[in-house]
């Protein structure tokens, strides 16, 4: 199965994006008055920060990365926190997260993470407050903000950008006519740029999204056996790059049904039921939004992120550069 592109003119610039131009001309006014601004408009929290981000809509694999940060950064002796939007959550404010949380609430990423990173996680489209909030949780000394990049309010002393390999940049373009929340010019300013899937011109590094093992859909046949290699299966995915996942379950074996949803899906139980016998497997970001719904053999495939040797020296550098960067930043002030 092909891996999946930018949907329609965004893929090239055609008439659809032609058209676009003068609205696309008024998007990157405002951008660039917004970036002017951001040193004025940028509030500092009592701690280093660091972002993930990417200058395109969709998904690029932030997620899995700020999980390995988080892992590596425990490893070298921090003790970091976890900003995030939140994003299509009913939440309005600042909340914290836990793995109990609901995801209709607060987000399905944000349940992911609460579930899987060790530390702490605050949700809110304010990230200042977010992080203010964080640092109240408990003794955070780093805070790792998943996406963010554009929200210049929140001060940071490193930033990381993500472009999926797979898709790119599209046609180059700003919105509406391209999928760029900002222009490429803006990938000069970061600290690095990542390549998700494999190296690609322009990016510093590169890290790989490996799967982990099947595990059993919680309220399903959890003591059942998974699926193996060569089984048809029905693969549903609600998440911003969806072929990724086909492609990934393929590559390990599976005859693969595919059946792509829009990003942030709400699941109903009809989502998951098919007309046959066949396994039904969703992604982890799915599956914290699927309990209770699912019927009886699904499950979910847990992924992680594999950095490069390279790029895994220099995360690790900027880890301590972030630290370094705050201190001298606080004694300044």
């Amino acid at each position: 199965m092909a891996t999946d592109r930018y949907a329609g003119f965004w893929s090239h610039n055609g008439a659809g994006a032609t058209l676009l131009g003068p609205l696309e001309w008024l998007f990157r006014q405002a951008v660039a008055r917004r970036r002017a601004r951001a040193g004025a408009i940028a509030q500092w929290i009592d701690a280093p920060v660091l972002v993930v981000g990417n200058v395109s809509v969709g998904g690029t694999g932030k997620t899995p990365l700020v999980l390995w940060l988080v892992e590596t950064a425990v490893e070298m002796g921090f003790r970091p926190g976890i900003i995030l939007r939140g994003h299509r959550g009913s939440a309005r404010g600042v909340m914290p997260v836990t793995a109990d949380s609901d995801p209709g609430v607060v987000g399905d990423e944000a349940v992911l993470l609460a579930r899987r990173a060790p530390c702490a996680v605050v949700i809110g489209a304010d990230r200042v407050a977010a992080g203010r909030t964080l640092l109240k949780t408990g003794a955070v000394d780093l805070v790792i903000s998943d996406d963010g990049l554009q929200h210049y309010a929140l001060g940071r002393d490193v930033e990381i950008a993500v472009v999926d390999a797979d898709r790119g940049h599209g046609n180059g373009r700003c919105l509406p006519a391209g999928p760029l929340r900002e222009p490429l010019n803006r990938l000069d300013e970061v600290d690095l740029v990542l390549g998700n899937g494999q190296q690609i011109k322009g990016c510093g590094g590169m890290f790989e999204i490996v799967p982990g093992l099947l595990q059993a859909l919680p309220g399903t046949d959890e003591g059942g056996e998974p699926p193996t290699s060569g089984c048809a299966v029905h693969a549903v995915a609600g998440i911003g790059h969806p072929g990724r996942f086909f492609a990934t379950l393929e590559a390990m074996g599976f005859f693969v049904h595919a059946h792509p949803l829009g990003d942030h899906h709400h699941f109903r139980p009809g989502d998951l039921r098919f007309d046959d016998d066949a396994p039904v497997i969703v992604t982890e970001k799915d599956a914290v939004k699927c309990r209770g719904m699912a019927p009886a053999n699904s499950w979910y495939l847990p992924v992680a992120a594999r950095p490069d040797e390279i790029t895994t020296v220099r995360l690790g550098e900027l880890l301590a550069l972030a630290r370094r960067r705050f201190v001298n930043r606080r004694a300044g002030s």
